[in-house]
């Protein structure tokens, strides 16, 4: 049987060595990067089963962008993506997440917040919106998050269900 391929794409090293370290020790083949950029190329070489990105790195939004450009091709969109964050993630039961994000932005209170992560309790459905820098919303839908710092606990289980 060989064993399942997952990409880390974070900018900081101490990370990508934890996450190495809790994933390796576990079975799992970890190729890293350190920026979009390469995470792209590692993406098409290595082929992983799943991708785990940090938010940001070169810029602001480099995680997302990358979620975005996997789940638009046509040879990856069925990977499963991660992004590890340490900003709140909104849980709702409300079925439509992107509904949801709309919703909340039209709000008074949300109109200045430039990243909305949410997730659905009962689903699991997730999201990311974002303002880009047009300052248009951009809604990309993932597979998950993981809070920042990472715990194995709550990293192994999420990989694990993403994989079965």
């Amino acid at each position: 049987m060989t064993s399942k391929k997952i990409l880390v794409v974070d900018d900081d090293i101490d990370v990508i060595n934890i996450i190495e370290t809790i994933l390796t020790n576990e079975g799992y083949t970890v190729v890293t990067a350190n920026d979009k950029v390469e995470g792209w190329k590692k993406m098409q070489s290595e082929k992983p089963d799943l991708a785990i990105l940090d938010v940001m790195m070169t810029t602001h939004f480099e995680g997302f962008e990358m979620a975005k450009q996997i789940i638009e091709s046509p040879e990856f969109k069925n990977v499963p993506v991660l992004i590890q964050t340490s900003i709140d993630v909104l849980q709702t039961n409300q079925q439509d997440v992107v509904r949801m994000a709309h919703e909340y932005r039209k709000s008074m209170s949300s109109r200045d917040i430039d990243v909305l992560l949410l997730e659905n309790v009962d689903t699991g459905k997730a999201g990311i919106d974002y303002l880009a820098e047009d300052g248009k919303s951009v809604f990309i839908p993932v597979n998950g998050f993981i809070k920042k710092p990472v715990d194995s606990k709550k990293l192994l289980p999420a990989i694990a269900k993403l994989l079965k």
